[in-house]
């Protein structure tokens, strides 16, 4: 899975479409809740993609690399 710079804006303005985190920004999804869909799959399409870049940011620890980004 490849990501561009672009992403990093994404994944902070992107809001979840569904579930219990519906409208929360895919960078603010807890790690447990990424984690769970990392095991079980992501959605389709550019959806899952920013979703499995949340999940490495936060499980990196790499949180600064979006703050410029955060609105």
């Amino acid at each position: 899975m490849s990501f561009q710079n672009e992403d990093l804006i994404a994944v902070c303005q992107r809001t979840m479409p569904f579930g219990k985190y519906q409208g929360r920004p895919l960078i603010d999804l807890p790690e447990p809740y990424l984690l769970w869909f990392a095991d079980r799959g992501f959605p389709a399409g550019e959806l899952g993609r920013l979703m499995a870049l949340a999940m490495i940011i936060r499980v990196e620890s790499l949180t600064d690399l979006v703050a410029p980004f955060r609105g």
